[in-house]
Order: structure tokens, then C-alpha cells, then sequence
């Protein structure tokens, strides 16, 4: 038995029936050529076989204590983990679209896991049109964090098509291979900064500093740093229901980056230009558009300038969407001279008190999760936009192609949406998950994000060809 960190219990404390705290994963794969046709078949009684399953697959959820839920709670492993209820196989009818898988998604990611049994569940999707399936995972977030569920998936893919007999995520020999660096997500944000806070007296000017620069801050104006609470209430913080929607974008990486360099902005700033194009498109459209810009929270690698140390340090920053604004390209000036400005106040801190400067930034929107607040104060930012690197390479299942990954994140009270995009073999890949009640016809967004790359690709790269699509597979949920 293993006690749980307080971290990772507060996600547990946070779990109702409208905000279930898992996370998920979507991974689109080709059939190989030449695939029998009992090729899926053969593949899920692959999966689910007996194996002596590694952690936190094989943990299940105990109250040590007599107290019951009032007490810490612990992992405890279950030695008879029934795979013939984790590992489902269902199947869209065929020709399945990117609409329907997303439509099925929304439903499997708006159920709440059994707290009787391991955090998670695992789908086989066949039915794809254009010969493909797919693998959708989801598992609670006290076990593992969104992009660290990519990661932990893509350890059992291999680099080339010929691998067979290969084990399934779940296979304690898959625990060998090597561990990758961590990364930035909004909840692993949060609990890498709280886990590892030692706040020392010296680093307290700093952070005073720090803090009176942003209550400085008020309103955003051109000078200012986006901080918390400057965002106005939208309809994307408001009390949520239980059932999601979720949507995908990809756009090939080479468009994004041309784009960025003609505008003189980073691949980031494009990211949220994106977003807040496709925001203000929607938010227009359902006359819910705001006076005042929209801000996101940003998960960031920070480093200051002289560091010169090899280790990952991870904070938080605000930044205005600027979807208050017209005009598209003083739409992206502003989005790019947020984060700049954003981005040097976090320069000026010491890396030991990034950490502590983190949870102080982050501490609104953690008050509110806990105390129930959230959708009922203003929110500390509208919304999370999370951008994360992947494979470079192409990856394979057993001589399936990984065509396209996509997160899967949670929402809550106040926060109905999220965004978050990953690279993967020249592509990036947008998921978006909401709230279906609290953001109808919410898929509009990801169609909007189409447009908006075709938009200002046409304005900062005049001669760009316009036969080009700028969304290479889109799925929609309902």
C-alpha cells in the first residue's frame, strides 16, 4: 500500500458528478497494407491477455483509515485486475467520420470511472473510414497528469512498421523503456510547483517584486502584463454539467511556422491567435462575445537568462487573446507583445523561486477548485491553452501507422474549456474538450481554427498557395 501525496489527493477531493477528474487520449492509426481482415480481432485479445500488469495500472484506489474518506487516501495493488472490463472493443458504423469518432469520444470521456476498481479504461475504435482505427484511454488524474497519458502511450509504440507481438501500455515489461523529460500542462503546472516548493527566505524580494508588478497590472492595457483576474466572466466560466464535447484541428507544422516567421511572432503566439480567432468567431456568433479580451493560462518551460543549469523549470503564465480586437493582425501584435511581456517578468525571477512564484500565480485558481467557487467569482484567466512537443519520427503498432494524437483534458466549475495541441511527425494536433451544455455547437471552434490559418496565412504570406487546406483531418464531437 502506498500512501497518496496531497497533490494528487486534491484531485480526488475535486471529483463530483459534473466535474470528473480524468484525463484521456486519442491516438488515430492506418491499418498496414495487407492486414488480414481478422487483423483487429487478433489484436484485441492481444490486448487483453494476461499480463502482469505495472503501476498505476494495477492500483486501485483504498481509505487506509477508518475515518473513510475523510482520511488520506492510499494506492493499493490489485493482483486481479479484470482486463475483460478495462479493455473494450467497440466499433463506429462504416464508413466512421472524424464527426462520429468525436461524438463517441465526448460520450466515453463524459463518464465517470468505477472508484471500485484501477482508474481507467481503455477503447479499441475500429470502423474508421480510410481503413484506420483507433485507441482512446482515459485514467484519473491522481494517477497520472494528461500529457504524461500521451507519454506513457507512446512508450509501447515503436519506430519502425516490422515490430509485431507488441505489448500493451499496461505490460509491466513496458516500464523499461526510458523515461522522458517532463513537460507543461496546466494541472501538471500545478502540481510540479507545489510538490517541489521550499520556499527560502531570500527568495521572498523576489516574489514580492513579482507580485506588485502584477498588481500593477490593472485592466490590459499595452504596458501592462496580463495577470490574474484581468479577463472578464464569459460564458466559458460559468457552473458546468457532466456531459463534454471534444474536437480535434491538425495543421502541418510547416504551414504554422511559415506563418510565424512572415509575421515576426513565434510559433506560440500563432497557437493562441489561432485560439483566439476561433474564439471570438464563435463567441461573436452566439452574441456572447465580450467587451473586454478573453485571457489564457499558459503552462510555459522558463528559463532566466543565466541559468545555465540542464534541469526543466516549469511556471505559469496570462496572456491576453486580445478578442477584443478586429482587426486580425493587431489582433497577433498584441497576443505577441503579451507573452513577451509576460515572458520577461518571469526572466527576472531566480529559478529557486519560480517554483513558489508559480503556486502564488496559481493560487486563485486552485482556491476556487477546492472551495466550490469556481463559476460563481470571476475567474482568475478564461481559459487554458496548453502547446507541448511530441515525436518527431513516424510511429507504428504493430505495423500501423500512428497517423495523429490528440489530448483530452478536463474542465470544471469556471473553466469549461480547454485547449491543448501536441506536434507529432510534422503536424500539430489541437484537442478541445468543453462542457456540452455550458458551450453548444462547441465543435464550431475547431472549424473556426481552420479558417483562421487560411486567413492570415493570406495576409502575411501573399503569394502563399490557396489550394491548400489548412486542417489535414478534423473531428467534431456533438
Amino acid at each position: 500500500m502506498k500512501r497518496m501525496g496531497i497533490l494528487d489527493a486534491s484531485w480526488l477531493a475535486v471529483e463530483s458528478a459534473e466535474t470528473p477528474m480524468h484525463v484521456g487520449t486519442l491516438h488515430v492509426f492506418s491499418r498496414p497494407d495487407g492486414a488480414p481482415r481478422d487483423y483487429l480481432r487478433t489484436m484485441f485479445h492481444r490486448l487483453r491477455s494476461e499480463f502482469e500488469l505495472a503501476e498505476p495500472w494495477c492500483n486501485r484506489l483504498v481509505y487506509p483509515s477508518t475515518l473513510g474518506r475523510i482520511a488520506m487516501p492510499a494506492w493499493e495493488k490489485c493482483a486481479d485486475v479484470d482486463l475483460d472490463y478495462h479493455v473494450r472493443h467497440v466499433a463506429l458504423p462504416e464508413p466512421g467520420s472524424e464527426r462520429e469518432l468525436g461524438v463517441l469520444i465526448s460520450r466515453l470521456h463524459s463518464r465517470k470511472l468505477d472508484f471500485q476498481r484501477p482508474l481507467w479504461e481503455f477503447y479499441l475504435i475500429e470502423g474508421l473510414e480510410n481503413n484506420r482505427f483507433a485507441f482512446y484511454c482515459k485514467m484519473h488524474h491522481s494517477m497520472i497528469d494528461g500529457i504524461s497519458g500521451v507519454r506513457l502511450m507512446q512508450r509501447v509504440l515503436a519506430d519502425s512498421p516490422d515490430e509485431r507481438n507488441m505489448l500493451p501500455p499496461w505490460a509491466l515489461r513496458q516500464q523499461r523503456k526510458r523515461r522522458r523529460k517532463p513537460i507543461a500542462t496546466l494541472p501538471g503546472t500545478i502540481t510540479t510547483s507545489l510538490s517541489t516548493l521550499k520556499l527560502q527566505a531570500n527568495n521572498i524580494p523576489h516574489l514580492a517584486s513579482a507580485w506588485r508588478r502584477l498588481s500593477q497590472a490593472s485592466g490590459q492595457h499595452a504596458n501592462q502584463i496580463a495577470a490574474p483576474f484581468n479577463g472578464p466572466l464569459s460564458a466559458m466560466n460559468g457552473r458546468i454539467s457532466s456531459e463534454r464535447r471534444f474536437a480535434t484541428q491538425r495543421y502541418e507544422m510547416d504551414r504554422i511556422k511559415a506563418v510565424a516567421k512572415a509575421a515576426d511572432a513565434s510559433l506560440n503566439d500563432v497557437v493562441l491567435y489561432l485560439c483566439s480567432t476561433a474564439l471570438r468567431e464563435f463567441l461573436q456568433d452566439q452574441h456572447r462575445l465580450p467587451l473586454e479580451s478573453l485571457t489564457a493560462g499558459i503552462p510555459v518551460n522558463i528559463r532566466p537568462p543565466n541559468d545555465q543549469s540542464t534541469g526543466t523549470a516549469i511556471s505559469f503564465m496570462i496572456a491576453t487573446l486580445a478578442t477584443d480586437e478586429s482587426d486580425p493582425l493587431r489582433r497577433l501584435q498584441r497576443i505577441r507583445e503579451s507573452t513577451h511581456r509576460s515572458k520577461q517578468h518571469l526572466s527576472k525571477l531566480p529559478k529557486e523561486a519560480i517554483n513558489a512564484y508559480t503556486v502564488m500565480l496559481m493560487s486563485p485558481f486552485i482556491g476556487q477548485a477546492l472551495t466550490g467557487m469556481g463559476g460563481r467569482t470571476k475567474p482568475a484567466f478564461n481559459l487554458a491553452i496548453s502547446n507541448v512537443p511530441g515525436p518527431a519520427e513516424p510511429l507504428y503498432f504493430e505495423g500501423a501507422r500512428l497517423e495523429a494524437m490528440y489530448p483530452i483534458s478536463l474542465i470544471s466549475h469556471g473553466s469549461a474549456l480547454n485547449i491543448t495541441c501536441i506536434s507529432y511527425n510534422g503536424t500539430l494536433n489541437f484537442g478541445i474538450t468543453g462542457c456540452r451544455q455550458t458551450l453548444p455547437s462547441m465543435q464550431k471552434v475547431a472549424v473556426a481554427m481552420g479558417n483562421a490559418l487560411d486567413d492570415l496565412e493570406a495576409l502575411v504570406l501573399p503569394g502563399a498557395k490557396k489550394t491548400a487546406k489548412s486542417a489535414v483531418k478534423q473531428a467534431s464531437g456533438s
